[in-house]
């Protein structure tokens, strides 16, 4: 029988970390699902499913354990002990891209609108960028979102729209099902 193990991983980002725990999770008795990972800051974080018969999940604790002896921050809970996750209605996968002068609550303002739409987010990237014209600090920010069935798209599109009009921003969505981009 197979147990799964989720492995959060945070600390100082260094040229062959991701191959360090990749091999301490083979030599264990790990095989290495699905990981979401990420460099910000000279840190690293990172999030890895790990699964291993169950009678080698001690073992394959213990060692990845040992990872925190190299700096890093180690936090592990077994795919076992996670609660059962309530079904995800369906959803409708929606590409959202912003772009604007940086400013604080720029993140909150949209994921509101968003949240009251019943719209989870799935994935975001933000970045603070030299404009290209003018060099001041530009706000980036690409998300990929969950919009489930019965949330109309327009009355979404609107509230987005008068946002970024609000905020002086070019928000755009993209619906990966349709060809065109809707421009907000």
């Amino acid at each position: 029988m197979k147990t799964s193990v989720i492995l959060t991983l945070i600390g100082p980002d260094r040229p062959g970390l991701v191959s360090k725990v990749a091999a301490r999770a083979r030599e264990a008795g790990g095989n290495w699902l699905e990981s979401r990972m990420a460099q910000l800051a000279g840190q690293f974080a990172g999030v890895v499913m790990l699964e291993a018969d169950t009678a080698g999940v001690d073992a394959l604790e213990t060692a990845m354990r040992e990872l925190e002896g190299e700096g890093l921050q180690i936090h592990i809970q077994r795919g076992d002990d996670l609660p059962v996750p309530e079904p995800v209605p369906a959803q409708h996968k929606v590409l959202l891209d912003l772009m604007g002068h940086d400013r604080p609550g720029i993140v909150q303002d949209i994921t509101a609108v968003l949240s009251r739409h019943g719209v989870g987010v799935e994935n975001l990237d933000t970045a603070v960028e030299p404009g290209s014209m003018t060099g001041e600090p530009m706000f980036r920010a690409r998300a990929r979102i969950g919009v489930p069935e019965g949330v109309d798209l327009d009355t979404l599109q609107d509230d987005l729209e008068a946002l970024a009009n609000e905020l002086m921003v070019d928000l755009d969505l993209h619906d990966p099902q349709s060809e065109a981009p809707e421009k907000a």
